[in-house]
């Protein structure tokens, strides 16, 4: 008796119907007309060589500037290490904190949430330019900004994490008779460290970058001198400086990616 085949059901009148509504709404936010964004596309027609210029410019570094970058690429690690550091330690407490199997508090849990998506809310942007009024120019506010964005990061992620996760565990601590923080301290956490070491890495290879951008509000390192080179147009210092933050950060990639092998 041979087997008779149902005919495939057909998707794809539906996949065209959602894109088509997505370049529909595409195209109507781009209409000023309308309450949409102002996009002028004859402006990349229009300035296009000036464009092109700058990257000329930008593909001829200037090698003799080299030098000057090391020291503010070296405030720029010790910025990134510090404040990854120190989310690392805080973060720790602050997550068994914010997950349901480790705090079955109710409200200290919600308080502790509440807490940190106020922290992920504002943009590090935002926390450098009130840190540099409050503290002055140089790496302090940039620290403090880097801890800050590893905090929220950290606690969100791997408390997530925890909560997707099965804990029996956690019950037969429970009805073994163990209180909370004995089984946060023996249990939960030696379980949950390979999550922390894979966001503490993670933080720091985003701290590398974000301290590059930081600098363009005076919270120090290489951002600072990429930020004042930019205003001198000096594109070709911009260019090795530009560089020196990519090898950097591919480096920090590769020896976190071997650390996170070893660890896990």
């Amino acid at each position: 008796m041979s087997l008779v085949v149902p005919p495939k059901p057909r998707t794809w009148p539906k996949t065209v119907l959602i894109l088509g509504a997505l370049v529909v709404l595409t195209v109507l936010t781009c209409l000023p007309a309308i309450g949409g964004v102002d996009v002028d596309f004859g402006a990349i027609t229009r300035n296009w060589r000036n464009g092109a210029n700058k990257m000329a410019q930008l593909l001829q570094p200037d090698f003799a500037f080299l030098p000057r970058t090391f020291l503010p690429m070296l405030e720029t690690l010790q910025m990134a290490l510090v404040g990854a550091a120190f989310a690392a330690l805080v973060s720790i407490p602050l997550t068994l904190w914010a997950a349901r199997p480790t705090n079955p508090n109710g409200v200290t849990r919600r308080i502790v949430r509440a807490v940190i998506n106020v922290i992920r809310s504002v943009p590090d942007l935002v926390y450098a330019t009130i840190l540099v009024a409050l503290t002055g120019v140089g790496a302090l506010p940039g620290l403090l900004t880097l801890f800050l964005f590893d905090i929220g990061v950290i606690v969100k992620l791997v408390s997530e994490a925890i909560d997707s996760d099965k804990h029996a565990y956690l019950e037969a601590g429970h009805a073994a008779g163990a209180t909370q923080s004995q089984l946060n301290r023996a249990l939960a956490l030696p379980q949950s460290l390979p999550l922390f070491w894979n966001q503490w890495l993670y933080a720091l290879e985003l701290n590398v970058r974000i301290s590059a951008i930081l600098g363009i509000v005076g919270a120090g390192g290489i951002g600072r001198l990429l930020n004042e080179r930019f205003g001198f147009y000096a594109y070709d210092d911009v260019s090795i400086i530009i560089l020196e933050i990519l090898v950097v950060v591919i480096i920090i990639e590769v020896c976190s990616n071997l650390l996170r092998r070893r660890i896990t």
